[in-house]
């Protein structure tokens, strides 16, 4: 009995001190991880400047136990901590020559490296044109083969535009822009920059891509050195022409467009890493320009494009975001229906329920700002030449149909023998019907509506394509005047 108990009592001593041995080595372990800096933030660069202060911007740090903050040093010295990976520095003098780097710091108090260092001298006449928020965008789209047909940009009214996005630019072998029309874009493009004597805060911005050209956008957007090669070619083509800003028109990322277009998975993340690219390019050219440079996206209207892209994340990179909010419904589709319902319907129908609002929530429940969204309005809409006379034509098979202007259907439609005007109550738009001709287009009192809910809603404001359906601006009238009361 005594010698079991012997046994038993070494067994427990070994034991215990088997058990230390192991929680010593776990408090070690945990002990090495807890003094394991944070990695080294990265990318640190200027945003924007004036003649006394700069604000810098960085990629966050990751960490074993958490970043709870970041240390800014100028000339080697330690300044000023910040829990944000952007700081603005203040009371430089204009002239001196200013080192910066980052450290980041996690709740052990434990150091990263440096980032990269950045030298700032600043200008004693340094003024950037930031952008201003004061009033409602109003993006017109101008079509460049428009000059084509005699409506060139003199006729556009830029005294109702804040910004016109010129489409459109195409990308080369290299991933640089190119004109897409050089017998007629020159010429645009100083006609464009003569509409800024009307009004001096225009921006033009060049769109690049579209449904014919996005052909090259996940080759480009692929690499870091093809991302860098086309972000090189947005700011040469824009500084060559004296134009503000990029606007890509990738359709799609991952999937969509043109059977032919060069696609991938990792588009989704390659779309904002090439933005971010864009961004950077933009910023040091800014800052050399005393300029705010521009770059927005059209972005699709549909959860399949939000899941095929990052808004929660590459919102930061553009200054904002045009929803496509148009071609909701098509001569594609197998029934009649509406081109771009400003809300859902409750009606019994056999196709797909979308609308603007419907896009417009699905964008800011992916975390992209309401202040950056601006939705898109279509001055066209579809005719249909249905197949049977029911429910006044909404909603009928039909045999043929096409798109036309809003120009066309006012010149051709509106008050003409046979056609009959109705209105849908929840859905907030028009349709012509003649018993056989079904049209789904917008009116004046639409595009109202429509600007009041952007108003409401919080938006950025409206973006139209495209400005020489509408010459004698009836809708663009409209959108003016509700957008700005």
């Amino acid at each position: 009995m005594n010698k079991n108990l012997k046994i038993k009592k070494t067994l427990s001593i070994a034991l215990a001190f088997v058990l230390l041995v192991l929680s010593f080595d776990n408090f070690a372990f945990a002990d090495k991880a807890d003094k394991q800096p944070p990695t080294a933030p990265a990318n640190l660069h200027m945003t924007y400047a004036n003649e006394t202060s700069v604000t810098l911007k960085w990629d966050a740090s990751t960490d074993n136990v958490g970043v709870n903050a970041y240390s800014i040093y100028k000339d080697g010295t330690y300044f000023a901590s910040t829990l944000n990976c952007t700081y603005t520095v203040e009371n430089l003098t204009p002239g001196t020559e200013y080192e910066f780097y980052i450290k980041a710091k996690d709740v052990k108090r434990n150091l990263s490296k440096p980032s990269n260092v950045i030298t700032v001298t600043l200008s004693k006449d340094y003024a950037p044109d930031l952008p201003t928020e004061s009033t409602k965008k109003i993006v017109g789209y101008y079509a460049a083969w428009s000059a084509y047909s005699g409506f060139t940009p003199n006729k556009l009214d830029a005294s109702k535009l804040t910004h016109i996005n010129y489409a459109f630019a195409n990308i080369g072998s290299d991933f640089k822009l190119v004109m897409g029309y050089p017998d007629k874009d020159p010429a645009n493009f100083k006609m464009l920059q003569d509409l800024k004597i009307i009004n001096p805060d225009l921006k033009i911005l060049i769109s690049v891509g579209g449904w014919t050209w996005s052909g090259k956008f996940s080759d480009a957007a692929a690499t870091e050195t093809s991302r860098s090669a086309f972000a090189s070619g947005c700011v040469e083509f824009i500084t060559k022409y004296g134009l503000d800003g990029v606007d890509l028109d990738w359709e799609y990322p991952v999937g969509g467009g043109l059977a032919e277009n060069s696609r991938r998975p990792e588009d989704k993340q390659n779309f904002t890493l090439l933005l971010k690219k864009i961004r950077e390019k933009m910023d040091e050219q800014g800052l050399k320009d005393n300029k705010h440079y521009l770059l927005t996206i059209a972005g699709g209207a549909s959860n399949y494009y939000i899941g095929n892209t990052e808004p929660g994340i590459f919102h930061e990179y553009v200054d904002y975001a045009t929803l496509m909010t148009y071609d909701i419904h098509g001569t594609w589709d197998s029934y009649t229906d509406f081109n771009a319902p400003l809300y859902n319907n409750t009606d019994a129908s056999l196709q797909y329920k979308w609308s603007v609002d419907s896009s417009v929530n699905a964008w800011i429940n992916a975390g992209f700002p309401k202040e950056k969204l601006v939705a898109g309005v279509p001055f066209y809409g579809y005719l249909y030449e249905t197949s049977s006379t029911g429910n006044n034509g909404l909603y009928q098979t039909f045999s043929t149909g096409k798109s036309l202007s809003y120009s066309s259907i006012e010149a051709n439609y509106i008050n003409k023998a046979g056609f009959v005007r109705y209105f849908h109550e929840q859905s907030m738009v028009p349709w012509l019907y003649n018993g056989k001709i079904f049209i789904s287009y917008d009116d004046a009192a639409s595009m109202s509506l429509k600007a009041n809910y952007i108003n409401t809603k919080g938006l950025g404001g409206a973006a139209v394509w495209e400005l020489s359906q509408d010459p004698n601006k009836v809708l663009l009238n409209s959108l003016y005047e509700s957008l700005n009361n």
